[in-house]
């Protein structure tokens, strides 16, 4: 298993990719820290369930990224059970979809602070536990691949995501005197519940067969390479970004 007693944080887990990584995660040996907007008795017994499966620990953990103090109390949950931090998964986000002259103020703050603001401020918080881990560690953003190609009528989300890389980029040649290592990846088209509910089918088919491979990834597809990234088989790569998606 590649994650044997490794430590994980992992952000948006209720869904997605996110759902996919902590599933991924727990079948490779993580105990996971799994984050969650809305902590219900479903994700709940899903947690347990891994854990009965896989002989792994999986705290759910209450993260509304919309409120700054909402994001410390998570934080400070999770640095009060943890003794170490080795893996940071930074998936969580928000989407909104306006064309560029009826993008607000509002959905600007809105996108970033969900996007941005909040996974820094997390990050920092982490890292304090991550920094003091002699054998390093790995952390990666979800970013798009709208961050790098620009999607029409995503100016805000797009923005949000190319912020994303830049961090991982600073952090990756700041932290690399910790062994820290700091990427991104860049998922195309993929099947999750915000595809569907903020992309017309129209779009949807007309982006699938832009792809070389013709069809939409899966998350458990993004979930591997978040994997690969987090496990001792990337342990010489940092400050990239990891393009998933089937050859846009």
């Amino acid at each position: 298993m590649l994650l044997q007693n490794k430590n994980a944080v992992i952000t948006g887990c209720n869904k997605g990719i996110g759902k996919e990584a902590l599933k991924t995660f727990s079948k490779n040996g993580a105990n996971v820290f799994a984050c969650v907007r809305s902590l219900d008795e479903d994700f709940k017994k899903y947690c347990r369930d891994l854990e009965v499966s896989d002989n792994t620990k999986i705290v759910p953990i209450n993260l509304d990224l919309e409120e700054e103090n909402k994001v410390k109390e998570a934080a400070s949950s999770i640095t009060s059970q943890a003794d170490k931090i080795d893996i940071l998964i930074n998936n969580a986000a928000t989407i909104q979809t306006s064309l560029f002259q009826m993008t607000t103020q509002k959905d600007l703050k809105k996108i970033f602070q969900v996007n941005v603001f909040s996974q820094v401020l997390f990050t920092q918080h982490i890292l304090k536990l991550m920094t003091r881990n002699k054998n390093g560690g790995s952390i990666v953003f979800v970013s798009s691949t709208a961050a790098i190609d620009g999607n029409q009528g995503r100016n805000a989300y797009a923005s949000s995501k190319a912020a994303l890389i830049t961090q991982s980029k600073v952090l990756s040649r700041e932290l690399g005197i910790k062994n820290i290592r700091v990427n991104s990846i860049a998922p195309g088209i993929t099947e999750t519940e915000m595809l569907k509910k903020n992309t017309p089918e129209n779009l949807i088919s007309k982006l699938k067969d832009s792809t070389s491979l013709n069809r939409i990834a899966r998350p458990e597809e993004i979930a591997n390479v978040i994997l690969f990234l987090s496990s001792e088989l990337s342990s010489y790569i940092t400050g990239q970004v990891i393009r998933v998606d089937g050859g846009m």
